[in-house]
């Protein structure tokens, strides 16, 4: 029988293959390989099950019997290594954006015209078309032709290396076909897990007495993180590519959909369900279509993606802050539910934000049960009149938090209450205030008095996109906050390994990885530092311009609002917060702390000051121009010096007015501001070019 089997095979039996294991081996591999793309990529075994396990027991033995053999591209590489002690960092060579959000026709149209509008044409446009899969972004590098990395998206510039567990994936294969691969590819895509698989994964979790998952998502995400790889390799995950990242040494196709092509001649898995359609139709075509199979598909979506064809005009649009203008994602309406309002409670944020939060009756909502949804604030508990013992209509999209989109007015019981803000903070008793400028109420107790304060700041400072100390999840948090152990972010790098083995649920192992992780997190960036404080309005993208504009914290610590507003993003109001945190002594104590504690970053000069014709002029653009998109007009007074923001002032030097002007227009000839067209911005332009 083993003659039958490898009738195609240099050697035919075990003493040949004894004689010549450098060939042998090598035809193993290439045998398995074929067999795995065949059953995994291609959906059509070649081979029984029975066959395909000699084949890699033989290899197995052959490779142990002669190390040397062993190659990374192996496939019995592929069943997980050694536990790692935990995932290091990578630092995508071409950031993984993530992508705006469509939700009706509208949406898609707007989108179709923005798309020609920065094309200069009004031809019918030509889209790839695919499938937005539930499941993790992955980024994998090869190297003439060899996986040698694969990496979480992470924030879109840093990921976690993951390699050990993506090679456990037999669908993704650890080296390309064709005998000219790139120097150097990343190819990127979505690890995830099918409906089947999922089944089978929680029958055995319950024959276990184990917990079960809650979705096929949620499943795919532990498996892909595990540190012991050989628990991934248990799991069966799969992998379609959509994109491309860092290409080298090789010709990058013409269109997306010669992209994928190409894909699928170097072995890649590509999800058939994709198309190439023209205007705005053919994607209303096609997602109505995905819509109707979506119930029969193997595998979990929660829309479809929109991307212009040709990528020379991918170029052409270029991107928006942290998504590209040449592709969009349809999503499928928000799943629902209805429950019962059992009680609204409040939540206490970091920045003493008051969020009232509805407790329902457990409810599943797309695979998820849940028990909290969110209303905002008062004035919204108010305008959509949710009353304690209401039947309400709980939506659910992704991972977007629970909220109630309505109540049942017929189903309301005649004891149904009002819910009333309180007075004061339920945690800490200082008084809730309500700024009249803002729909939020704030508790005004701080991170000084309010625990509640303290908890949801140091969650912010250790959280991933911050500080990134694995390990210290909220119930830690919560612990070392109400045992009086920490008070303060600094007071974390004191901590000892006695005071945190002490504490319920953590052993010294886990202690010490604590203590492990806060001594990594020493070696920081300075945009990462800044988001970590938690500066109220400075987000992720703020943080980054921060750094980069100023270079140093103490040049930052001492910036006026007057230099805080020279930064991209910076507008009067994040210059003001920026302003009074800095002032704050208790804030100024807390940096010195934490630098006194061994955080450090790289620094460098302030960037020059360049004195601009409009520097210190600020414009709103509000309505539709003739011919210059909102983001290019916005560049070209930001090139000029100027300062664009979203809202006019009595500090607002111009508005810019296009068609279907609203509101913005009426303020700004109620304040006497001086009203531009796209003409008189651009001849206002000039005469400052010749000056």
């Amino acid at each position: 029988m083993q003659s039958d089997l490898f009738s195609d095979s240099p050697k035919t039996n075990a003493d040949s293959a004894n004689a010549n294991p450098a060939v042998r081996a090598a035809w193993l591999r290439a045998e398995l390989t074929r067999h795995n793309h065949a059953y995994y990529v291609l959906d059509n075994p070649s081979i029984p099950d029975a066959e395909y396990d000699k084949l890699f027991s033989e290899l197995v033995a052959l490779e142990k019997r002669h190390p040397e053999l062993c190659t990374p591209d192996s496939p019995t590489q592929r069943v997980g290594a050694a536990p790692l002690p935990q995932f290091e960092p990578v630092h995508h060579s071409v950031p993984m954006l993530s992508l705006g959000n469509a939700f009706d026709e509208g949406d898609i149209a707007a989108f179709d015209r923005r798309v020609r509008e920065g094309l200069y044409t009004d031809s019918e446009i030509e889209y790839a078309t695919e499938l937005k899969f539930d499941g993790l972004a992955i980024n994998l590098r090869y190297e003439d032709g060899v996986l040698v990395q694969a990496a979480t998206r992470g924030d879109g510039a840093t990921g976690e290396n993951v390699t050990p567990n993506i090679r456990t994936i037999k669908a993704i294969p650890l080296r390309l076909h064709g005998d000219n691969p790139p120097k150097v590819i990343d190819i990127r895509g979505e690890v995830m897990m099918f409906k089947s698989d999922f089944a089978k994964l929680n029958a055995r979790q319950r024959e276990a007495g184990q917990k079960e998952f809650a979705n096929p998502r949620n499943a795919a995400a532990g498996s892909l993180r595990q540190l012991d790889s050989r628990i991934t390799a248990q799991r069966c995950l799969r992998f379609f590519a959509y994109g491309i990242g860092l290409l080298e040494g090789g010709d990058m196709p013409p269109s997306h959909a010669a992209l994928m092509e190409w894909y699928i001649a170097l072995g890649v898995p590509v999800c058939p369900e994709r198309a190439v359609v023209k205007g705005a139709q053919g994607l209303l075509d096609f997602f109505n279509g995905v819509a109707l199979r979506r119930p029969d598909l193997p595998y979990e979506i929660d829309g479809v993606v929109y991307k212009v064809n040709q990528l020379s005009e991918q170029q052409r649009l270029g991107f928006v802050s942290r998504a590209p203008r040449f592709a969009v994602a349809h999503k499928f309406p928000a799943q629902e539910a209805t429950t019962i309002v059992q009680d609204i409670g409040i939540q206490i944020g970091r920045t003493g934000a008051v969020t009232p939060v509805a407790r329902l009756a457990p409810v599943v909502v797309g695979g998820v049960t849940v028990t909290n949804a969110t209303l905002h604030n008062e004035d919204e508990v108010k305008r959509k009149d949710v009353r304690i013992g209401d039947t309400a209509i709980v939506r659910r999209a992704g991972d977007v938090i629970p909220e109630i989109v309505a109540i049942v007015p017929e189903r309301r019981p005649a004891d149904a209450r009002y819910f009333v803000m309180p007075a004061n903070c339920p945690v800490c008793g200082s008084p809730i205030v309500k700024p009249e400028d803002e729909a939020v109420a704030r508790c005004s107790g701080g991170w000084v008095k309010c625990p509640a304060q303290r908890k949801a700041g140091l969650l912010h400072f250790v959280s991933r996109r911050a500080m990134d100390i694995e390990g210290l999840g909220e119930q830690l948090v919560e612990q070392l906050v109400d045992k009086h152990v920490i008070n303060t972010a600094a007071d974390l790098y004191r901590l000892g390994l006695t005071a945190l083995a002490e504490l319920d649920r953590m052993a010294e192992k886990s202690a010490q990885n604590v203590l492990n992780a806060l001594e990594q997190s020493k070696s920081t960036t300075l945009a990462r530092f800044i988001y970590a404080l938690g500066i109220r309005h400075v987000g992720e993208a703020t943080a980054k311009e921060l750094a980069g504009h100023f270079g140093k914290l103490d040049v930052l610590i001492d910036a006026s609002e007057e230099q805080l507003l020279e930064v991209a993003d910076v507008g009067p109001v994040v210059a003001r917060s920026i302003r009074q945190f800095f002032s704050d002594s208790i804030n100024r104590e807390l940096v010195e702390q934490l630098r006194a504690a061994g955080i450090r970053w790289a620094e460098h000069e302030p960037a020059a000051k360049e004195e601009k014709p409009l520097q210190g002029k600020t414009f709103v653009l509000t309505g539709t121009l003739p011919n210059l998109m909102r983001d290019e007009a916005s560049a070209l007074v930001e090139a000029a010096g100027g300062k664009v923001a979203g809202s006019v002032s009595k500090k607002t030097s111009y508005v810019v007015a296009g068609e279907e002007a609203g509101s913005k227009l009426a303020k700004a000839q109620e304040l006497g501001i001086t009203i531009l067209d796209e003409d008189a911005l651009l001849k206002l332009l000039k005469s400052h070019e010749k000056n």
